[in-house]
């Protein structure tokens, strides 16, 4: 009889806007051994592990001399992504160091969420991918990140992970759906 082998299944990357990421704040482990992922609960009630995200590259700094990343800012329609590129993903760092701002970009990361001292929380995505794209990309990412929403907000409450949104966080679907429209009125052709 063959041995098992353990397939690596690759999580999906959501497709979601900064205003809402800004506000996942709950994190947790799915499993108990050191290589469980690590997900992060978006407010419309959706886990994630991985995001995609699409906007415009604003800002970018080159930090440390020993261990050398970037920190980069992207500002999608609603608000501004804090990327960062390290040598734990080379790819990424080497993708970061050859772009400069502004410039239309999509990123795929694992959000991170970190907790200060004084108990502030700031969420930020570690890039596993950054790529330069055009507007139109740019233009097609906010109606796939709405239309992700929208539905994310239709089944709100009615999935395990959208109850524990409403049990961890307090927040109004009507203002998600507001996001997405004011997100959706910043397409230009």
């Amino acid at each position: 009889m063959p041995a098992e082998t353990l397939r690596y299944e690759r999580e999906p990357a959501r497709r979601v806007f900064a205003a809402e990421l800004r506000e996942a704040t709950h994190h947790f482990k799915d499993g108990e051994d050191e290589k469980s992922p690590t997900y992060v609960l978006l407010p419309t009630g959706e886990r994630c592990n991985r995001v995609l995200f699409i906007g415009s590259m604003t800002h970018k700094e080159k930090k440390g001399e020993q261990n050398v990343f970037y920190s980069v800012r992207v500002a999608d329609p609603t608000g501004t992504f804090f990327v960062n590129a390290s040598s734990f993903q080379q790819e990424a760092m080497t993708q970061v160091s050859k772009i400069d701002p502004p410039a239309f970009v999509a990123v795929v990361g694992k959000p991170n969420v970190y907790e200060a001292p004084d108990g502030r929380v700031f969420v930020s995505v570690r890039a596993e991918s950054v790529t330069v794209v055009d507007k139109e990309m740019r233009n097609r990412w906010v109606l796939d990140a709405a239309e992700q929403t929208l539905k994310r907000i239709e089944a709100y409450g009615q999935t395990p992970d959208s109850q524990r949104a409403q049990e961890r966080y307090n927040a109004d679907m009507a203002t998600y759906k507001r996001m997405v429209y004011e997100a959706l009125t910043q397409i230009t052709l």
